[in-house]
């Protein structure tokens, strides 16, 4: 306490010096101690209410009695969003009740989570100071009651102090708030967890201008406050009428959802502001982006609002920073699933949108601004920026790929739980009591067991590794008098209420098994471990894929359904027409619903025309839990092609890889046959893979590289599959170098287009064989390009080889066939000699029957000549109707 109240003299005398606050480091030299125990001793001094945080970089601290207010000429009211529009009468009102003769009136501030009652009930303190109501050093004290709901008489005695041995444990008088609130302002929120007992105390002290404290039946305590207070609940229903009689001002503050979009925009802008305040750079937004936050569902209010915006700025600021950008953009990747689903809003809103945005173009540039009048947010947010520039140039140190540094990034900015138990899955409980006490670990457990006899719920080893670790921490960094702050307590105190509940309780043994207190916000943490779900192993799914397609019209979608059914024989896809006036939530609505009647657990495609159809995938795929994916400007062979697929069982990836490559040969993509032609000469590569990262396939790699690499020009590479879209990343990339030649894996290998052999094949003997027979063909076609390169004169053999093997494999595909290796090479000798006559100018052979043949086969002369476009524009050439008939028929007679 010594050094405490030397630091606070220090930070007073150094204060008047410079007319502002002080830093850390000022304290430091001053004083000559170390900088991050002066932080320290400052962070102390601000959560005794002793000294303020100034939002700023670096961060500044001031004595109460010395911070500064706005001039007296100017209204603090003025500064907030909606002052003279949704806050008028509650403007009014707070005014009218700061002003009220002889000493103001007691005020009880109405309104859902999130809608800024806090805030308000500052700015009404500051009010108060600026007209010179209440003295410049008069105190401002906060207490949330909820702090303290499940101890009714413990919460009591933090407003109104507590004599000696009120109750067990009061070994000691102490001071309540409301005497240390003496001449200011005591402000309590979420009033309606304050038992009726205190009601009746926070009554008399209404009614005779004094109370007592708890457990003093004699003594009376007389004080000035004004109460603010607050509550999301109905007063009227959550407190004593006679309590209510007591409160002459009931201010409401209205949702964000009944502030109009002129409000919105400018709490938009507001708040990007900050950030750009904050980071002391201009923030630039695509309209898109703005557009979703204006009109997106925002249940939480103002305080999610924020939430999500500086999410968006994080992402952004760390685009800027790790991929060296040279301004700060918010772009629809960066802001939150939820958020982009505004933009289905948009044909309610058009009018109200082009008056706002009437001048504003694709992108919005927001300066940083002066620091505001209104309320700090928490200290902790300050850092977020710095803590992303730390850790950027931490891992740039340990040479990290752009990319790599990014995913890193990524997670430390969504605060993924998962994520985190995942990293300590690993760790078994002697491996744990290594890392942390033995004496956590027993808590731990202990914890765990009350939660499953509360909660009804098993929990696995990642909790328990996971929580080890985070308790051990958060003792460490109590004692050493670090603040906690959780960003969204609230919400996870809503969401998950019973887990919250069952935190307040261990939180209790942690207190007395340490000897600390737990702070609110901690209790949010351990709130998230009892509401985890154990992780669930993805089972082998023998159902099959759901084929969904929406189209804007009356009957579009419905038409085009049922030839695909008709022609594939079965009555697999689904269809969903969206009229013309139907709104996009609407079909939202109706679009989940029949993906969640799909699902039979190895996804949805859905295929849509345009417009708002697009972003409904990646919407659905967070708020059903559903792996959905999404292709526009679809097409009756692209619903065919889908249906038939899926039908035959194939997995999500490879329908939508060939439902993408119908797209391409309708003209969106031409570079298939260039890119065989680069992978013909390229080294022929075999990928090992699994899942408990590169120990299996390592060994894989060992046995393939003696049973192959002495007799094949050929690199085998180990990769791990922790994640699905990164392995098929990495895959992505080995095919741009290199030619894969197989994937061989311990589990059923998530890769559409790559011959696939599996581990058990490998130690059997039958995949060496495999791709031994795999490797000789790939050495055959590379002795045919060699010797195609004396017979032809007009085209590339390379080039014309690599054209005819794509062809063969996507009309494998189309026609559903399985061609052996030398009718492979029969076709592709056939093609090449083909293309050679046809550049020559040479006369094809007429095909005999070839009325008959085609309407006999129509659906595969159509599937050939749309497989043979890319290589007529490859060579300037025209294939006819005779010789698509004769390559038909050497593809039906295999």
């Amino acid at each position: 306490m010594k050094k405490l109240k030397e630091i606070y003299r220090e930070v007073v005398s150094l204060q008047r010096q410079k007319g502002r606050g002080v830093s850390a480091q000022e304290i430091s030299n001053a004083l000559n101690i170390n900088r991050a125990n002066a932080s320290r001793y400052l962070n102390r001094l601000s959560d005794k209410g002793w000294i303020k945080k100034i939002q700023g970089r670096p961060v500044l601290f001031c004595s109460e009695d010395l911070q500064e207010f706005p001039k007296k000429d100017e209204d603090i009211f003025s500064f907030i969003v909606g002052s003279d529009f949704s806050l008028k009468v509650p403007v009014q009102q707070a005014k009218a009740a700061v002003l009220y003769p002889p000493s103001g009136l007691h005020t009880l501030i109405l309104g859902e989570t999130g809608t800024g009652k806090s805030m308000f009930a500052e700015l009404m303190y500051k009010f108060a100071v600026t007209s010179d109501v209440l003295e410049k050093s008069a105190p401002f004290i906060r207490f949330n009651c909820s702090d303290y709901a499940d101890n009714p008489q413990l919460l009591v005695a933090q407003i109104f102090g507590v004599k000696k041995g009120a109750f067990t444990g009061a070994d000691k008088s102490r001071q309540g708030l409301l005497k240390k609130a003496d001449g200011g302002v005591l402000f309590i929120d979420e009033i309606h967890r304050l038992p009726p007992q205190g009601q009746e105390m926070l009554f008399l002290y209404f009614d005779k201008g004094y109370f007592r404290p708890l457990g003093d039946t004699e003594g009376e305590e007389k004080v000035e406050v004004r109460i603010f207070a607050a509550t999301t609940e109905n007063p009227y229903s959550s407190l004593l009428k006679t309590f209510m009689r007591r409160i002459p001002m009931v201010i409401t503050l209205p949702p964000l959802g009944e502030r109009g979009l002129e409000e919105r925009y400018n709490l938009i802008e507001l708040f990007i502001k900050e950030e750009s305040q904050r980071i002391g750079k201009d923030i630039f937004i695509d309209k898109n982006a703005f557009i979703s936050f204006l009109l997106y569902d925002c249940p939480n209010n103002i305080g999610q609002l924020k939430n999500d915006i500086q999410l968006a700025c994080a992402k952004a600021f760390l685009k800027y920073k790790s991929q060296n950008k040279d301004f700060i953009l918010i772009t629809g990747k960066d802001i939150p699933q939820h958020v982009k689903a505004g933009l289905m809003m948009i044909s309610e809103y058009r009018e109200t949108l082009e008056q706002l945005l009437q001048q504003v173009g694709e992108v919005l540039k927001f300066q940083e601004t002066y620091p505001s009048v209104l309320p700090a947010t928490p200290p902790e947010e300050k850092y977020f920026y710095d803590i992303i520039e730390q850790k950027l140039v931490e891992l740039k140190k340990e040479n990290k790929s752009e990319e790599e540094i990014n995913q890193i990034l990524q997670m430390d900015i969504e605060m993924n739980f998962q994520e985190y138990l995942g990293t300590v899955e690993r760790y078994g409980k002697e491996e744990i009591g290594k890392i942390v006490s033995h004496s956590v670990v027993d808590m731990v457990e202990k914890i765990l067991r009350i939660a499953r006899q509360r909660l009804g719920r098993e929990y696995d080893n990642k909790v328990f590794c996971g929580l080890s670790l985070h308790l051990q921490r958060s003792i460490e960094r109590i004692r050493n008098g670090e603040r906690i702050f959780h960003p969204r307590l609230n919400q996870i105190r809503v969401d998950n209420s019973q887990e919250f509940l069952v935190a307040l309780e261990v939180a209790k043994l942690i207190d007395e098994e340490f000897a600390v207190e737990i702070p609110l916000d901690e209790i949010g943490y351990l709130t998230m471990f009892l509401a985890s779900k154990p992780f669930e192993t993805k089972k082998e799914q023998q159902n099959k894929v759901g084929i969904l397609v929406i189209l804007h019209g009356d009957s579009t979608a419905s038409s085009m359904v049922r030839v695909a059914n008709a022609l594939v024989g079965v009555d697999h896809a689904a269809a969903l027409d969206m009229p013309l006036h139907m709104k996009p939530q609407a079909m939202y609505s109706t679009a989940r619903e029949k993906v969640q009647e799909l699902e039979q657990g190895k996804g949805v495609l859905m295929l849509v025309d345009m417009g708002s159809l697009l972003v409904f995938g990646d919407m659905m795929a967070e708020d059903i839990n559903c792996e959905v994916k999404t292709i526009d400007l679809v097409s009756t062979p692209m619903v065919i092609e889908a249906t038939r697929k899926a039908v035959l069982g194939e997995n999500l990836e490879e329908i939508y890889k060939a439902c993408k490559n119908i797209a391409n040969l309708a003209g969106k993509d031409k570079e298939t046959g260039v890119q065989l032609v680069e992978q013909i000469s390229k080294k022929n590569i075999i990928v090992t893979a699994c899942f408990t990262g590169q120990g299996a396939s390592l060994e894989l790699k060992k046995i393939l590289e003696e049973n192959l690499i002495s007799d094949y020009e050929l690199e085998i590479i180990a990769l791990e599959i922790l994640d699905r879209e990164d392995f098929l990343a990495e895959l992505q990339k080995l095919q741009k170098k290199h030619r894969i030649i197989a994937v061989v894996g311990t589990v059923d290998i998530p890769t559409a287009d790559l011959p696939k052999v599996s581990a058990l094949d490998v130690m059997e003997g039958k995949g060496i064989a495999a791709l031994k027979k795999q490797l000789e063909n790939e050495e055959m076609y590379n002795n045919m390009v060699k010797s195609l390169r004396e017979h032809l004169t007009e085209i590339d053999s390379e080039r014309a080889v690599a054209n005819s093997r794509n062809f063969i494999q996507l009309m494998e595909e189309k026609l559903n066939l399985v061609i052996s290796g030398d009718v492979k090479v029969g076709i592709t000798l056939h093609i090449c000699f083909l293309l050679d006559r046809l550049r020559k100018g040479k006369m094809i052979a007429p095909f005999a029957g070839i009325e008959e043949f085609r309407q006999n086969y129509l659906t595969e002369m159509e599937e050939i000549a749309a497989g043979l476009k890319d290589i007529e524009a490859e060579y300037q050439v025209k294939i006819g109707e005779d010789e698509r008939a004769h390559l038909c028929r050497l593809f039906l007679q295999e």
